[in-house]
């Protein structure tokens, strides 16, 4: 359930029951056609729909996260590493000093692994009495397995992050597939460098895939988030 459809006291009723909660987090940033908070959607949704069968509280996503090499597109927006990790853990010492113990981080953002699972960490070593998971969902192993068993030659805003949910009414979307660019040698140049290098900002292969592959691909990815809020959190 999200904490949206909640009010206090229906938090502290839940809290007299359980402990676990869920925070997503992602970015605002290019993704060649698709919505530039394609992070935020799918890193919410997923949590979300991982959460419901178990009537455990999905918080409103984090949208902003560190993606400095797209500022050149517009509407991208980044956070320096420093401050989203203090936002991450101000956020994380809000939620224990609610109540909630177990907390589940899904990161739809690539960028944002490193500083959140570093984050995390320090934040838990200090509240000793909470547990915290970072989970980023389109890179766990059953789904990205899924992923490549669709198709190999997927990235970043390719195909297999082209949700019905994720596409821009009105946007044309190519038929053909982008070859991959080699993003080693991109990451190190500007901003605008970078834009010029990689076009309209898919990294490469098929823009979209059928829906019933990406509703299967979802499936997994939704269960494999569910498993991580499941079992032991020792």
């Amino acid at each position: 359930m999200r904490i949206a459809d909640m009010n206090w006291m229906h938090v502290e009723a839940y809290l007299t029951r359980d402990d676990r909660a869920v925070l997503p987090i992602g970015s605002i940033e290019q993704h060649a056609h698709l919505s530039l908070a394609t992070d935020a959607v799918l890193a919410e949704r997923v949590a979300v729909e991982a959460a419901a069968p178990l009537g455990v509280p999905v918080f409103p996503v984090l949208p902003y996260g560190i993606t400095p090499y797209f500022t050149a597109y517009p509407g991208t927006l980044t956070l320096a590493p420093e401050t989203f990790a203090q936002v991450l853990r101000e956020l994380l010492e809000g939620m224990a000093d609610t109540g909630f113990r177990r907390i589940l981080v899904v990161n739809g953002h690539g960028g944002n692994s490193a500083a959140a699972q570093a984050a995390c960490t320090a934040w838990a070593a200090e509240r000793p009495e909470c547990r915290v998971r970072v989970h980023s969902w389109w890179n766990a192993p059953r789904t990205i397995e899924k992923v490549k068993a669709i198709d190999s030659v997927a990235s970043h805003a390719s195909w297999m992050e082209s949700f019905p949910w994720t596409r821009v009414a009105g946007a044309a979307t190519p038929e053909h597939a982008k070859p991959m660019v080699d993003w080693a040698r991109l990451a190190v140049l500007d901003p605008r460098e970078i834009r010029e290098g990689l076009g309209d900002g898919n990294f490469g292969g098929l823009y979209q895939r059928p829906d019933h592959e990406m509703l299967a691909v979802w499936e997994v990815a939704v269960e494999e988030t569910r498993s991580h809020l499941e079992g032991s959190w020792q």
